[in-house]
């Protein structure tokens, strides 16, 4: 058994739009992937987040499955549309009172909620007034994190600013592969500033009115960049600029590196950067939240051959890599999940490691670690997911590598609690522990869901990475 260090915080995670449904109900207005799922073309089989996963209305099952796995925390995410639908303006009592019940209940059952704010889903409203590339959606989401901060900060001891705000801008407005499907590099790099803007200002309001003993972090979806070879140094450099020190740098050390300012000076000029903004960006963290699921390969393009693009993402008409023309990324080998990401577990002991090393007062947490895989449902009933349960045993082995050489790693959330919408993915790609039947939403334990419970209530990882007896 390898342990992990007393009072390690165990938990799962969920997003609104991926798990919620009732998209039109109880007063909820349209955000941009409400808009994004319903034009087609844009999402795999026509799929929308519509339903989801029903959680609105299957709330009390829901936390009944949090409480039987035994972890100590659940991840979820507010969504902006549902309790101030516009972006501005009143709240919804019906939002609110959904996660005052959802609040309540994780702590009726000793769970503790950890809350994130912005997991990707921007009114529409506010997309049409320009989005994240326009300062005022910053000053929105602060008037917004402060109205959240005066009703749950009574409860919530946890709170995320933004989830993987590098797909939110990149993804969004560069490559156009997620909402709001734009592709326009200065809007993006704009995108970047204003959500660095708008992290640090919601911890200002957060900071304001929650519990003064609440927790204050950021999640982010940091790449472990590798070069080819030893000439890929500069590859490396330009994509972790880009990836990694576009935020690290604005929210961690107040200011934007200046090789990323020099590889964009083509794009933007910056001049969205206002006087102390980068030091409003940088608000002390009480926890910085890690996602990650693979390393990221690159090396020097010669400019001649057909350039590799495998980075992990889709493809879209645009590159999402601003600055990186010259950079292609290289496929790595297997084996792989279902996602088609190559599963090395080795890159996450590296790279909580070089977090220790640049940010030595930063306590971390694993927010986001998971894999999707075609889990099948047997005769008997019992999904054998057996590809997801080594995977876990893997990259839990390598969070205990790095804590033993010394990385302060808090905390570990597997994604996901359940198949959801995976985004373009549409309901493809199964990520959960926890099987929901796309028919009947019927929710079925797979023996990941057992080999965690097994995980959380040790303390510590088994030897073994086989999966828990399926004895529910």
């Amino acid at each position: 058994m390898t342990a992990f260090p007393e009072n390690f915080l165990w938990g799962t995670a969920t997003a609104a739009y991926q798990v919620e449904g009732a998209w039109a109900e109880d007063g909820r207005g349209p955000s941009i992937w409400d808009t994004f799922s319903h034009t087609p073309g844009l999402v795999a089989g026509g799929d929308t987040g519509d339903a989801a996963c029903d959680h609105y209305h299957r709330l009390d099952e829901d936390l009944g499955i949090l409480a039987a796995l035994g972890v100590g925390a659940y991840r979820f995410s507010i969504s902006w549309p549902r309790v101030r639908p516009g972006g501005r303006g009143p709240l919804n009592q019906a939002g609110v009172d959904f996660y005052d019940r959802l609040i309540d209940g994780l702590l009726s059952r000793d769970i503790a909620p950890v809350a994130t704010l912005y997991h990707w889903d921007l009114p529409q409203e506010l997309e049409d007034a320009g989005g994240w590339p326009e300062r005022d959606t910053a000053l929105r989401f602060a008037e917004y994190a402060q109205l959240m901060g005066e009703r749950f900060g009574d409860r919530v001891r946890t709170w995320i600013t933004l989830n993987e705000p590098w797909c939110s801008a990149y993804l969004g407005y560069a490559s156009g592969v997620h909402a709001p499907a734009r592709t326009e590099p200065a809007a993006a790099l704009a995108a970047v500033h204003h959500l660095n803007l708008g992290h640090g200002l919601a911890v200002q309001a957060l900071r304001a009115v929650a519990d003064p003993a609440a927790q204050l972090s950021v999640t982010l979806n940091l790449h472990h960049v590798r070069g080819v070879s030893e000439g890929d140094a500069d590859a490396v450099r330009r994509v972790d600029a880009v990836a990694n020190r576009a935020f690290l740098g604005p929210m961690l050390e107040g200011a934007y590196p200046d090789d990323l300012i020099a590889d964009t000076a083509s794009v933007t000029d910056w001049s969205f950067v206002r006087d102390g903004d980068t030091a409003t960006a940088c608000q002390p963290l009480d926890v910085l939240g890690v996602n990650y699921y693979n390393p990221t390969l690159v090396r020097q393009w010669d400019g001649g051959s057909g350039r590799q693009t495998a980075d992990g993402h889709q493809d879209g008409s645009a590159s999402p890599w601003i600055g990186c023309e010259d950079v292609e990324f290289a496929a790595q080998p297997g084996p792989y999940t279902e996602m088609g990401w190559n599963i090395d577990e080795s890159g996450l002991t590296e790279l909580l490691l070089r977090l220790r090393r640049d940010y030595p007062d930063t306590p971390l947490m694993i927010t986001e670690n998971g894999a999707a895989f075609a889990d099948a449902v047997d005769a008997d009933g019992r999904v054998r997911d057996e590809r997801r349960v080594d995977y876990l045993h893997r990259h839990l082995s390598a969070v205990a590598e790095a804590i033993e050489a010394g990385a302060d790693v808090r905390g570990y959330f597997v994604w996901s609690l359940m198949d959801n919408f995976e985004w373009a993915h549409g309901y493809a790609k199964r990520f959960g522990i926890v099987r929901v039947d796309r028919e009947t939403m019927e929710r079925t334990w797979k023996d990941s869901a057992f080999w965690y419970r097994d995980v959380v209530a040790a303390n510590g990882l088994p030897a073994a990475s086989a999966a828990a007896g399926h004895d529910g």
